[in-house]
């Protein structure tokens, strides 16, 4: 599977938050360079964990940002996150339990779910906020 390319168009117009979400990008790259090469269930969750407590960190600053200008949409993007860090907890546990492997089908969904996100909902906050305390 092609890697995730982040482009212009994914920009928010807040350098810090566009500088995460390509480490965020590279993040999933790798592991599905892991799933390409069948890397073992000790890899695949090495790299899991990576990406999730990047997520989570992300996620923080995102939502202090929010929180320090008063952005309305908070809510809704604070419960964006939570689903996503929850259904990365699942997979991650899935993994531990070696219930399900990581496949292809995971990194469609992140794919998905990450261009998405900053798509739309990261993007919007960007424009947002430009409005409200410009960089």
């Amino acid at each position: 599977m092609a890697h995730l390319i982040w482009t212009d168009q994914m920009s928010t117009g807040i350098a810090e938050q566009d500088e995460q979400h390509k480490i965020l990008i590279e993040l999933i790259n790798r592991l599905n360079d892991a799933i390409q090469e069948r890397k073992d269930a000790e890899i695949l969750g090495t790299v899991l964990t990576e990406l999730s407590n990047y997520a989570v960190h992300h996620f923080g600053y995102e939502e202090a940002l929010m929180d320090r200008h008063g952005y309305a949409d908070t809510a809704v993007h604070k419960l964006e996150h939570q689903t996503f860090i929850e259904w990365m907890a699942g997979i991650k546990r899935k993994l531990a339990e070696e219930e399900a492997a990581v496949s292809a089908q995971v990194i469609n969904f992140l794919r998905m779910w990450v261009t998405g996100h900053i798509m739309k909902t990261d993007r919007r906050m960007g424009q947002e906020l430009s409005k409200i305390a410009p960089e």
